[in-house]
């Protein structure tokens, strides 16, 4: 009988692009071939915990991975952590995470669930809650589940031991994180888990578990974490510094046009569909001078807005943004502020005016340290002016004026 999957090894070199770690070495080869011999699709698994309402550009690195195995043909299963969403992932943290309730996990799962299917394949994906089978497990189960690790095992990931060596607080709670996790992959009978490489620790003691439950040990494939637009942090809704795949279109086009060229290549290498050849083409291109970032920044724009809204919004967005900065004018979408009296501040005014973009007076000052507040005389962007005291007076500012706050919004004072 031949088989439906393409060749296992041309299958491993586009799995295995743009990831940290295969765990075992030599696993996924193994267990791609033998599904090519027998026919047969691998269970592929991938958790999400539900802390947030919106899927971000951070979570799609694991999700378009997700996608390949199924293009291969391959069974996924986008497997929402609404039990484990309670406990709280103590991964890279220094002190408890607070426990969420059960309605705001449910409020999250559902946002997660509706998001997920512009990027998979709704017919081809499996949709499951962690919740099913641990509601299901009996207090005696899940003592019996405890017993398959050890605190001494458990200290041994880096957070947990940095806490207990500064005498601060670990709850019996967050080392049941990793046991429920891990007692996923015995539920589902997973042959591969993708996670996150802050997640090995919870990956790991998945295979130990299925071990212990008679079960062939997973494969595990670790991604990198995605850095917010800020360049440094990893991307994340707390730090305001994400790009929300159910964004605008507008939104989603700018902030990935405010991006450092040294950050573009990760986020083309991890973010789109480019093939690896053509990743080594376009960063040779950008050390050359062949290639601008900024036409390299439009590309990855254009493709991430055809993805999570149209061809046609992306190709209206970029026209807006060649419009607004090629043509050096303002966008026309401004917030409408009103003229400050002369005795303001301009974190006072800042703050007061633009209370819509929930910034603090502390975000402010530091964008004004960064030069990143500026005025313009006109819509045409005539004589700018870097603002450089965010405790200095506002006097001599007119009607007509405009602020440039940050990178993409703009103000007008009326």
């Amino acid at each position: 009988m031949s088989s439906t999957f393409i060749d296992p090894k041309k299958q491993l070199a586009i799995l295995t692009r743009g990831t940290v770690e295969i765990i075992p070495e030599g696993s996924l080869l193994t267990k791609l071939e033998r599904s090519y011999k027998t026919n047969t699709p691998l269970r592929v698994k991938a958790g999400f915990d539900p802390t947030a309402p919106d899927l971000h550009l951070g979570h799609t690195v694991l999700i378009q991975k997700m996608k390949q195995f199924q293009d291969f043909g391959h069974d996924v299963i986008f497997l929402i952590g609404d039990f484990t969403g309670m406990i709280g992932d103590p991964s890279g943290k220094t002190s408890m995470r607070k426990a969420m309730t059960q309605e705001e996990v449910d409020a999250n799962a559902k946002t997660y669930k509706d998001q997920i299917f512009s990027i998979l394949d709704p017919d081809k994906t499996t949709v499951g809650f962690n919740s099913k089978w641990m509601n299901a497990m009996s207090a005696a189960q899940l003592i019996q589940l405890s017993t398959h690790y050890t605190v001494a095992r458990m200290l041994e990931r880096d957070d947990f031991q940095k806490r207990y060596n500064n005498q601060s607080p670990i709850s019996i709670r967050e080392f049941m994180y990793p046991l429920v996790q891990g007692y996923d992959s015995v539920a589902l009978k997973a042959d591969i888990e993708l996670g996150g490489n802050d997640q090995k620790f919870n990956l790991l003691v998945g295979r130990e578990l299925q071990k212990a439950f008679g079960l062939e040990p997973q494969t595990i494939l670790t991604v990198p974490l995605l850095e917010g637009t800020d360049g440094v942090a990893k991307m994340s809704k707390s730090l305001n510094n994400y790009i929300g795949i159910a964004e605008s279109a507008k939104d989603i086009f700018g902030k990935i046009m405010s991006i450092s060229d040294d950050l573009m290549v990760k986020y083309f290498e991890l973010l789109s569909d480019i093939s690896a050849q053509d990743l080594v083409t376009l960063q040779s291109d950008m050390q050359s001078g062949k290639a601008h970032p900024r036409d390299i920044k439009i590309k990855l724009a254009k493709e991430l807005v055809s993805r999570f809204h149209s061809a046609e919004n992306a190709e209206m967005e970029h026209q807006s943004f060649i419009t607004q900065f090629s043509n050096k004018k303002a966008p026309e979408d401004r917030i409408l502020v009103d003229l400050p009296n002369s005795e303001s501040k301009w974190v006072d005014f800042l703050s007061d005016s633009l209370s819509d973009l929930n910034k603090s007076k502390g975000e402010y000052r530091r964008l004004i340290k960064q030069k990143a507040i500026r005025l313009f005389s006109n819509v045409q962007l005539d004589r700018e002016t870097i603002i450089e005291d965010a405790e200095g007076s506002t006097q001599g500012l007119e009607k007509g004026m405009l602020i440039k706050i940050g990178k993409r919004v703009w103000a007008e004072i009326k």
